[in-house]
């Protein structure tokens, strides 16, 4: 039986070789979203199987396990709360003591549409939180971070030409809401989510979306037949 990261090793490999023949700008942006969601899923599932190899002491008695405090595991943080100004987006994101590491420890990397937050060696573990798809462009210059006392605030500049109100904070959650997709859970077969972004976009489309589905699909099956493989 294959294993939870067998399964998305395959979906990714779909997923890719659908995003490489599809011509449409909505297909590409939803299996992009995708490829990303499933590529971060299988670099927690990796770290998390290279936790679970403890070093033997000798041939009988495992050794205790102490994880070092600048490599400790990485954490994916799901919680937090946002609001927003005329000028700015603010995330807050709750982690007991992260005003007592330094500084440099908080790293956060911004583009246009996206941030990247990663809190190293807190309580012996790190913290990650990667947000695609913002629902509106930012100016990468004029966003920052601030910790305060448990809380890291992510500042998302607004571009000055943007000042209309965001009522979710990235392009998928929209889509999401207000098409009624399923939502993603970590529990249920990954094949699930993949299947189910495909099959919408796919009733959503038009005859010349749906054509570029099907044939990417019907490709993609043709070199799984033949034994084709990018791992």
């Amino acid at each position: 039986m294959a294993s939870v990261l067998e399964e998305l090793q395959k979906d990714l490999k779909e997923v890719k070789v659908l995003l490489e023949k599809s011509t449409r700008k909505r297909v590409r942006d939803a299996l992009t979203v995708e490829k990303n969601k499933i590529e971060t899923e299988i670099k927690n599932k990796m770290q998390q199987q290279s936790q679970k190899k403890p070093e033997l002491v000798d041939s009988e008695k495992p050794a205790a396990v102490v994880a070092p405090l600048t490599t400790g595991y990485t954490v994916k943080i799901s919680n937090y709360g946002w609001d927003q100004s005329d000028k700015f987006v603010k995330i807050y994101i709750t982690l007991t003591g992260v005003h007592q590491v330094p500084i440099e420890n908080v790293q956060v990397h911004f583009t246009e549409r996206s941030f990247d937050l990663l809190v190293k060696n807190l309580n012996g573990k790190n913290y990650s939180m990667i947000v695609n798809n913002l629902l509106k462009p930012i100016s990468v210059e004029g966003s920052s971070k601030k910790v305060k006392t448990d809380t890291v605030i992510i500042i998302l500049c607004r571009k000055k030409a943007e000042n209309t109100r965001w009522d979710y904070l990235t392009q998928v959650e929209k889509e999401c809401k207000e098409k009624q997709k399923p939502s993603y859970d970590n529990e249920t077969d990954p094949s699930e989510g993949l299947m189910n972004v495909l099959k919408k976009i796919y009733e959503d489309g038009d005859d010349d979306m749906k054509q570029t589905i099907n044939k990417a699909w019907v490709e993609s099956r043709e070199k799984q037949a033949k034994g084709e493989t990018e791992f």
